[in-house]
């Protein structure tokens, strides 16, 4: 586990580092080419919360999901500090392949900030770079009907029943964000997941992580949302 963590550990300097070498070289040539231009419009623009509906229906139509809001705030239509907000559930009843079935609802966080790249910023869209950082504290219940004994042979229900998990992660993102109507927007975002550190218990890795989704699963993630500015 310490190798692991020491891997997710260097793997996240070197994308934060990248991302954030990348956010300078596109800040220093949009100033080279404005010649440090200064505009009237105000530092703080307001604030918008969004609703994330990937997630949601997931939710609706899988065995597992989340719930997620989102509060953002606008700092001269290019930098955003971002805090996500959600509920992850899990419901994995009696799967086809191993009949186990796995449970678990917790809420997560995830803090961060979007940079929006765009060089005419106050048009209300925005293409934009992110990053987050994300905890969830979450309990696993599974179960399985009959499982053989390796040394005795004789075959005896496994239930593992509020087994307590942790799990902190990073996050860097791409997105797009367009205007629609008044104050509501449209986004999508598509993001590379990494651990930063984790405690699946007893287990040796769990299914479901609530916020950061399945484990045995791609890093990549993605998320659509509406949002409305404030």
């Amino acid at each position: 586990m310490s190798q692991t963590v020491h891997i997710s550990s260097f793997i996240s300097r070197i994308a934060i580092s990248f991302l954030l070498l990348l956010l300078s070289c596109v800040e220093t040539k949009a100033q080279l080419r404005l010649g440090y231009e200064r505009d009237s419009i105000p530092l703080f623009r307001g604030f918008a919360v969004s609703f994330d509906m990937a997630g949601f229906a997931e939710k609706m139509l899988g065995s597992h999901g989340q719930i997620e809001g989102a509060l953002r705030l606008n700092l001269h239509d290019q930098y955003f500090p971002i805090v996500e907000l959600g509920y992850g559930i899990a419901n994995h009843a009696n799967d086809a392949v191993t009949s186990i079935t796995y449970k678990t609802r917790a809420p997560y966080f995830r803090v961060g900030a979007d940079v929006n790249i765009m060089n005419k910023k106050h048009t209300g869209n925005r293409v934009f770079l992110g990053i987050r950082y994300g905890f969830t504290h979450y309990k696993v219940d599974i179960s399985h009907p009959l499982l053989k004994d390796p040394v005795w042979k004789y075959e005896e229900p496994y239930n593992i029943s509020g087994e307590p998990c942790t799990m902190q992660w990073g996050e860097v993102l791409f997105g797009l964000d367009a205007k629609i109507v008044g104050p509501i927007h449209l986004g999508w975002s598509g993001r590379y997941r990494f651990r930063l550190s984790h405690n699946d218990g007893i287990m040796e890795k769990t299914w479901y992580v609530p916020g950061y989704g399945k484990q045995d699963s791609s890093a990549l993630g993605y998320s659509f949302y509406i949002s409305f500015d404030i």
